[in-house]
């Protein structure tokens, strides 16, 4: 395994509209073809923008495109995996460009759980208890670790607090995760997010329950520290 499988980039790109952020990683994956090319993880956040994956449903779109426009919030279909997300301002997005097959044998299912322990590594350093839950993909709140920490029994819809959808060609990665920090949830009621009827989406934000200063970059600086762990 050469110097570069092992490298991460890390590089913070502020907010992109989702078409710029398309292209951008378009030449990433390119770029990550050639020989001595490292493995790069791009965080930004985008502009109100709803993207729809190789999955989706259009019935899981509960607002019409022409009033999603209306309202200022794009809409795309996508080549990566998984269904419909919503993205704004306030979440932490990010798109991973790797060579699989640079880190060893290819494997697609244990690349997804890794990029869900990152971020589990990450919101645990926020004070937040997470977890994966057999059979979905992404991030949930871990209810009953975090009940016991404040004495509250555990009530109500698994509640996520991160969206994983990647796209794969010739074992390079693209597209990523999607960290709901301080987000405005409300937008999620344009969708049915992921195609999951019978959760709740959350935030960092929300999940911590008071006001905390600079927490955007905070959770940036947890999640470039817990994916260099995990990758490196």
């Amino acid at each position: 395994m050469g110097e570069s499988a092992r490298r991460l980039e890390i590089e913070w790109l502020g907010r992109l509209p989702y078409a710029e952020a398309l292209e951008l990683q378009a030449e990433a994956v390119e770029a990550r073809r050639r020989v001595g090319a490292a493995d790069r993880l791009l965080l930004l956040e985008h502009p109100s923008v709803v993207t729809l994956g190789r999955g989706a449903r259009e019935e899981n779109l509960l607002v019409g495109r022409e009033r999603l426009a209306a309202r200022g919030v794009a809409v795309h279909d996508i080549r990566r995996g998984g269904d419909v997300t919503y993205h704004a301002p306030g979440q932490l997005v990010g798109y991973l460009i790797m060579n699989l097959q640079a880190r060893g044998e290819p494997d697609v299912h244990g690349y997804v759980r890794s990029l869900e322990s990152g971020l589990i590594a990450a919101l645990a350093e926020l004070g937040i208890p997470c977890r994966r839950i057999d059979g979905r993909v992404g991030v949930f709140v871990d209810r009953e670790a975090q009940a016991r920490q404040r004495a509250e029994p555990a009530a109500g819809p698994e509640r996520k607090i991160a969206s994983i959808g990647v796209g794969i060609q010739r074992w390079i990665t693209s597209h990523g995760f999607a960290l709901n920090v301080t987000v405005d949830l409300a937008g999620f009621a344009a969708i049915v997010p992921c195609g999951l009827d019978d959760i709740e989406m959350t935030s960092v934000a929300r999940e911590l329950g008071e006001a905390v200063p600079g927490l955007d970059t905070r959770a940036r600086e947890a999640v470039t520290r817990a994916f260099q762990r995990e990758f490196e």
